[in-house]
């Protein structure tokens, strides 16, 4: 096989797997709070204690993943055109 042939094959595979990724788990953990729902902050002494409410998730801790995100744009303008 040649190089781009092989580019190719992989691209394909990750965006395949990808899309698989986001049918079966749509939301991921948030970046900016781990997956808390609240900043970690830490006491005096070093140990940590709740922060402030993450703005990005809402508290919840999971987030949208982007192919997801898309993907509903994309059902929502077709359902919309089709009506």
């Amino acid at each position: 096989m040649s190089l781009p042939v092989l580019a190719t094959a992989f691209l394909l595979t990750i965006t395949l797997c990808y899309i698989v990724l986001c049918a079966a788990q749509p939301f991921g953990r948030c970046h900016k709070c781990d997956g808390l729902g609240f900043q970690l902050t830490h006491k005096r002494n070093g140990k940590p204690k709740r922060g402030k409410h993450c703005r990005r998730c809402d508290g919840h801790g999971i987030r949208i993943r982007r192919g997801r995100h898309l993907w509903n744009l994309w059902a929502r303008a077709h359902r919309n055109g089709t009506r």
